[in-house]
């Protein structure tokens, strides 16, 4: 079962609040911890990750925090989780690549195809203008 882990869901979460607080300023991050209620510390490891992968830059010192890189419309959901969680496929693979399906790989592949072409059409920017209409995020490929 495809599921994702609290570090992939904290880390869209910390990208939508850089890109619905659009500056030039760096956000702190004891700001950030505060505004959605998460540990500094689990959220500073999230954080360093994004950093790692060139998806928000940080900085040190009194004006410090983070910031993204890029304008929040140029980011996608998929490339986000897939930072944190790595692929996200929902086919079994064994140990030689194969895919274990039982016969049913059609299916498969399929389910995975409209998984990952639906986090890959879905933008930060996209999340954060139907976050301030206040209306539930329901978008089809």
């Amino acid at each position: 079962m495809l599921k994702f882990s609290t570090r992939g869901q904290y880390a869209l979460l910390v990208m939508t609040d850089l890109a619905e607080h659009n500056s030039e300023k760096y956000v702190p991050l004891k700001l950030l911890s505060h505004r959605r209620n998460l540990s500094a510390k689990y959220l500073e490891q999230i954080l360093i990750q994004l950093a790692k992968a060139n998806l928000v830059i940080g900085l040190r010192g009194l004006n410090g925090g983070y910031k993204l890189v890029k304008p929040a419309s140029e980011y996608t959901v998929g490339e986000i989780l897939r930072v944190m969680e790595g692929d996200l496929s929902c086919i079994s693979v064994t140990e030689n690549n194969t895919v274990k399906t039982l016969g049913n790989e059609t299916f498969w592949k399929d389910l995975d195809k409209t998984i990952n072409d639906y986090v890959n059409s879905v933008t930060l920017d996209q999340i954060v203008k139907k976050n301030a209409e206040g209306s539930n995020f329901n978008y089809c490929i």
